[in-house]
């Protein structure tokens, strides 16, 4: 017989609900069916449980009795370096970055500026020049992602990249802070930040076979001293550099 309450039944035994009514309203098949665990045998014996060892001492004045682990982390506790798998390898750069290329900045100072490609960094970055004489932009480091490939090539094999072009050497120099009184900004003493001189002798002579040979190419010079820009009615993704 099934198993209902009495009001639910019609009469003494008889069920007003289905049997499967009366099974989805007691939702017994939601319970997980627990497997029955098999009974140790009597005569095996009990394993012996492990005491733990107190760290004090016998002659210790805490109580080896009452001791309890700390849950507290103790302040001294040196700090670990996460260890981690990366390597460090040079990014990979589009195919059509190469040496010679003439690109057109998106970002930075110089957005909008057309410069030379030279050569790829070991940190992925690029070294362009303008050169510096023809449109004002200097030795640089940009990320190739904010520059657009042009088909416009200049064939500098022959130009000799020197290898102290490196990331180190675009690092600032530490300066002196200066505690911001008047006296640093507007008194006689001011001094007036300048460029270095070496970065200005390197410029000249980086750039001097790059504009020798850009001098050579006709229209190429004007073309590097002219800005990119974009009218209202052109779309970027329409044009062909």
């Amino acid at each position: 017989m099934v198993k209902t309450d009495r009001k639910n039944q019609l009469a003494p035994g008889i069920s007003r609900l289905s049997r499967s009514k009366v099974f989805s309203k007691r939702g017994l098949y939601k319970i997980a069916k627990t497997a029955a665990q098999p009974k140790a045998a009597a005569s095996a014996p009990a394993p012996a449980k492990k005491s733990k060892k107190s760290p004090f001492a016998q002659n210790d004045l805490v109580d080896a009795l009452t001791y309890k682990k700390s849950i507290f982390v103790p302040a001294n506790v040196a700090a670990v370096p996460k260890a981690t798998r990366k390597t460090n390898r040079t990014p990979t750069i589009r195919k059509s970055l190469t040496p010679g290329t003439v690109l057109i900045l998106l970002a930075g100072r110089f957005r909008g500026k057309r410069v030379v490609l030279l050569k790829q960094l070991s940190s992925g970055l690029l070294l362009i020049t303008g050169p510096f004489k023809i449109n004002g932009v200097p030795l640089r480091r940009v990320n190739p992602a904010y520059v657009i490939a042009t088909s416009t090539k200049v064939d500098i094999s022959g130009v000799k990249v020197d290898e102290k072009f490196n990331d180190a050497y675009f690092k600032s120099e530490k300066e002196t802070k200066l505690k911001g009184t008047e006296e640093e900004f507007f008194g006689k003493n001011a001094q007036k930040k300048e460029h270095p001189a070496h970065r200005i002798a390197d410029q000249k002579e980086a750039d001097k076979e790059v504009a020798a040979i850009v001098a050579k190419v006709p229209y190429l010079a004007s073309y590097l001293a002219s800005t990119f820009s974009l009218s209202k009615s052109q779309a970027p993704h329409t044009l062909k550099f």
